[in-house]
């Protein structure tokens, strides 16, 4: 299940631009003559209003001044911001280097008390051991051609981990498929050390840890990584960017998702033992 990059980006600019046609009206404006006044071309504010074209910063101060409702600037540049930052391509999220991209994400982590992640590429990054974070974002660093701030990124993740163990009333669940164990990132020792990681990851009283077993009879097959925090927002890691999702019918459905995984899920001495079993053909 893939829910479209676009479709929670979507439901915001088209928020963003119901508003901005309202003020249009409350001004007694037509979109042609509010585009003669901002001096646009004809089209451009039908554009925008029918969610076609999106605004930008300039265009919505504009449009706000051209209707007599600078008050409302600021907060509708805040709303355009937020419908930009639903889908962010990994060039844009990282440009800045690995760091900042981590770092960007405690907030959301401080705030969430029930945290719901499913992995089918790597073992989740708060359970992750500081070598194998470290072979995966050099990883991604050198795939991506990106500032070498692999060193400073690690260390922000090892301190976006004290949220799992500072738990306090937080709740864990953490699915990963069977290949996960099997992935083989940074080379056996790294690995050896991961799997052991999650074996004492497990026993941790407000963690449940699930592997879901490769089975030859799957009904609900592997999808896109991702967490769900609480029940407000999904976050989606794919090839080409970074998604968030906040309508509730699209976080509903990756919560049922969750569940159907989960239902697949071996847990306790059963995952264990695929845990154990990985780590035996490391050698």
């Amino acid at each position: 299940m893939t829910v479209s990059a676009s479709s929670s980006a979507q439901q915001a600019r088209q928020a963003l631009a119901k508003r901005l046609a309202d003020l249009c009206r409350d001004a007694e404006l037509t979109g042609l003559e509010l585009a003669e006044h901002c001096g646009w071309s004809r089209s451009k504010s039908s554009r925008i209003m029918n969610a076609k074209t999106p605004p930008s910063a300039d265009d919505i101060r504009a449009w706000c001044r051209t209707c007599g409702a600078e008050d409302q600037t600021e907060d509708l540049i805040a709303s355009l911001r937020t419908a930009e930052g639903m889908w962010v391509n990994w060039r844009r999220m990282e440009r800045a280097g690995l760091r900042q991209a981590q770092e960007a994400r405690l907030p959301l982590y401080q705030q969430t008390h029930r945290f719901r992640s499913y992995s089918s590429w790597l073992v989740p990054g708060m359970i992750q051991t500081q070598p194998y974070t470290t072979a995966a974002l050099q990883a991604i660093q050198r795939r991506r051609g990106l500032v070498d701030d692999v060193a400073d990124a690690v260390a922000a993740r090892m301190e976006r981990q004290r949220v799992l163990y500072e738990a306090g009333d937080r709740r864990f669940a953490f699915l990963i498929e069977e290949s996960v164990l099997r992935a083989g990132i940074g080379g056996a020792e790294v690995m050896s050390g991961q799997l052991g990681h999650l074996m004492s990851i497990a026993s941790l009283p407000h963690v449940s840890l699930g592997v879901v077993p490769m089975t030859p009879d799957r009904e609900r097959w592997p999808a896109e990584g991702f967490w769900i925090y609480d029940a407000a927002q999904v976050n989606v890691e794919l090839i080409s960017g970074y998604l968030t999702i906040t309508q509730p019918s699209e976080v509903a459905m990756y919560a049922e998702t969750f569940a159907e995984l989960a239902a697949l899920a071996v847990y306790g001495a059963a995952a264990r033992a695929l845990i154990t079993s990985a780590m035996n053909t490391l050698g």
